[in-house]
C-alpha cells in the first residue's frame, strides 16, 4: 500500500497507471483509508468523485456538442491502434519487441502516447493489432493500462491483438487494412454494443491530440472517413499520403507518397489550413497523419465489399472510398508531431526533449498527462557527476567524475565513474541484476556502462553490457553498417548497441 500522508487513496493489487490517482472506484464511489494512532487500517467511504465539468466552445453553435464533452465517447468510439509491422525502419531496436514496445523519453514506451491520448479523450475501448514480437508490449499495457481502465461500470479494456490464423484465413496480416479486415468480427461485437466510430492510429508518432475535437468533426460534417492533416515541406512530403481539399475541407485528391511530377502535382496553397503566409510557403503540402475516424458502417463496407483485397489503408481504401464517392473530410491539427518510425527520427525526437532551446513535446501536462505503468523504483542518484541538458530516468546511478551532456538516460541505467555521454540514448535495463545473477555473465559484467566508458551519438538498448574503457564514438564515421555478431549496427551515421549484447572492456566502435 502507498501512503502519502494520513489518509491515502486505496489501490487494488494490480500497478496503476503511472501519473493517475490511485484511488478505487466503487458504483462511482472512491474509498479511502486512514491510520490511527495504532496502526489500524480504517475503512471508510469518501463523497462521490466529482464529474469534471464540461468547457463549452464559444463557437459551437445551440444544441452543438462541445468537443470536450465526451459524455457518449467513450461508449460510441472504439480505438484501433496500428502497431506496424517488422519494424524494419526501427530495425535492430525492433529486434526483440513489437515497435510500440520501444522505450522512449526515459520512463515512457511508445505505445503510451496514442494509449494516453485516447483516455485524455475519454476514449477507454482499444485495440492494439500487431503480429511481431509482442510479448514484452502485452506485457506493458496489461500491467500499466488494464487494472484501472477496465472496470464493471466502464467496460473500458487496453488490448493487443496478435495475427493469427483461423479456418476463415490463414494469412498473417498483409497490411493496415487487411490487419482490420482480420478482427471485423470481434469489431462487429462492438457496433452491437453501441461503437459508431472507429478511430484507427498509429502506433510510432509522438504528439498530444485530443480525439474529441475529431471525432466531432468527423459528426457534424456526416463524413465516411476523416483525416487528421497537418501542412508539410517539400523535403519530407514523398514520405507521406498527400491530399488537395476544397474549402469546406473535403478531400477531393489523395496520393500515397508521390514522388517526382506526381509530388509537384500535390502542391497547394496550405494558407487554407490556417496557416500564415510564410509557413504556406515552406510548407507547401498537406500530409496525412495516418490517423483516421471512420463510421462503423463505412469501414466494414469498405473492407468486406468494395475493396475485399486491399492491404492498406493510405494506399488502396483512402483513395478508393474517395473515388467511390463516399466523403472523405480533413480536419486539421495545428500541434507538434513527428513521425518517429526511422531510427534516425527516434534518436533525434529523444534527444530534443532534453534541450529546452528545441524542445516541442512534454511528457507532463495537467490537463492531458501521458501515462505508463508505474514500476515503484527509487530516485535516481547523482554522486558528484556532471549533467547538462539531459533528461534522467527513474531507478538510476551516475557515477562520480562521469559527464552526461544532451543525452537521454532511461530507467535503471547504471552509469559508471568518470564515463561521458554525450547526445545518446541510454534505455537502462528490465530489471536489477543480483551478484548470484551476474556470475553467470563472463566477467559478472553488469549492465550499463562501465568505468571510463565514451559514448557519443548513440543508442544503447537495455540489458546491454559495456565494459570498462570503451568507445561507442563511430570513429570511423560510418553510415551504415550490421555488425550484429559483434553487439551493434550503424544506421544514419547513428551506433546502435543491441538488446542485450555485451561490449567487451577497450572495444573501440
Amino acid at each position: 500500500m502507498l501512503v502519502q500522508s494520513q489518509t491515502q487513496m486505496v489501490k487494488a493489487t494490480r500497478p496503476s497507471i503511472k501519473g493517475m490517482p490511485v484511488g478505487k472506484l466503487v458504483a462511482g464511489r472512491r474509498f479511502s483509508v486512514s491510520r490511527s494512532s495504532a496502526s489500524k487500517v480504517v475503512v471508510c467511504q469518501a463523497a462521490p468523485a466529482a464529474a469534471p465539468a464540461a468547457k463549452q466552445s464559444a463557437s459551437a453553435p445551440a444544441g452543438t456538442p462541445s468537443p470536450y464533452d465526451g459524455s457518449e465517447i467513450n461508449k460510441t468510439v472504439l480505438g484501433i491502434i496500428l502497431g506496424g509491422g517488422a519494424g524494419t525502419r526501427l530495425y535492430p531496436l525492433t529486434k526483440k519487441r513489437a515497435k510500440p514496445a520501444v522505450p522512449l523519453g526515459a520512463n515512457y514506451r511508445l505505445i503510451d502516447i496514442p494509449v494516453s491520448n485516447c483516455l485524455n479523450s475519454n476514449i477507454n475501448k482499444i485495440y492494439c493489432l500487431t503480429q511481431f514480437n509482442s510479448a514484452s508490449l502485452n506485457r506493458h499495457l496489461s500491467q500499466a493500462y488494464n487494472s484501472s481502465v477496465g472496470g464493471a461500470n466502464t467496460r473500458g479494456f487496453v488490448e493487443v491483438l496478435a495475427a493469427s490464423q483461423s479456418n476463415l484465413n490463414k494469412n498473417w496480416f498483409q497490411g493496415t487494412a487487411d490487419a482490420v479486415r482480420q478482427y471485423m468480427w470481434l469489431f462487429d461485437e462492438a457496433v452491437r454494443d453501441g461503437v459508431e466510430d472507429f478511430l484507427i492510429l498509429s502506433g510510432d508518432h509522438l504528439y498530444r491530440m485530443d480525439y474529441r475535437e475529431f471525432v466531432k468533426k468527423h459528426r457534424e460534417t456526416g463524413s465516411a472517413i476523416t483525416i487528421a492533416a497537418l501542412p508539410c515541406a517539400e523535403k519530407e512530403a514523398s514520405s507521406f499520403g498527400l491530399m488537395k481539399i476544397d474549402d469546406s475541407g473535403r478531400v477531393v485528391e489523395f496520393a500515397e507518397k508521390p514522388k517526382g511530377d506526381k509530388l509537384t502535382a500535390m502542391k497547394v496553397d496550405t494558407t487554407i489550413l490556417g496557416v500564415d503566409a510564410e509557413t504556406a510557403k515552406a510548407k507547401p503540402y498537406i500530409a496525412s497523419m495516418g490517423i483516421y475516424v471512420m463510421s462503423a458502417k463505412a469501414l466494414k463496407e469498405l473492407l468486406m465489399t468494395k475493396f475485399p483485397d486491399a492491404n492498406d489503408f493510405g494506399n488502396e481504401v483512402i483513395p478508393g472510398a474517395k473515388d467511390a464517392g463516399m466523403k472523405v473530410q480533413a480536419h486539421v491539427f495545428n500541434g507538434y508531431w513527428e513521425d518517429i518510425g526511422t531510427v534516425e527520427a527516434f534518436y533525434n525526437a529523444n534527444l530534443s526533449l532534453a534541450n529546452p532551446a528545441t524542445a516541442q513535446f512534454s511528457f507532463y501536462d495537467r490537463d492531458a498527462p501521458i501515462y505508463t505503468m508505474s514500476r515503484f523504483l527509487p530516485p535516481s542518484k547523482i554522486l558528484d557527476a556532471e549533467v547538462v541538458h539531459s533528461i534522467i530516468g527513474d531507478g538510476c546511478v551516475v557515477k562520480a567524475g562521469s559527464k552526461v551532456h544532451g543525452s537521454v538516460v532511461g530507467i535503471r541505467s547504471l552509469i559508471g565513474s568518470d564515463c561521458v555521454v554525450q547526445d545518446s540514448l541510454i534505455m537502462g535495463s528490465d530489471y536489477y541484476e543480483t551478484l548470484e545473477e551476474c556470475e553467470y555473465v563472463p566477467g559478472c559484467l553488469p549492465m550499463g556502462l562501465g568505468d571510463g566508458t565514451i559514448v557519443r551519438r548513440a543508442i544503447v538498448d537495455k540489458n546491454a553490457r559495456i565494459g570498462p574503457k570503451c568507445q561507442i564514438i563511430n570513429k570511423g564515421g560510418v553510415k551504415e553498417a550490421n555488425k550484429e555478431e559483434q553487439g551493434f549496427v550503424i544506421k544514419d551515421g547513428i551506433v546502435v548497441v543491441i538488446k542485450d549484447s555485451i561490449i567487451p572492456a577497450g572495444t573501440i566502435i
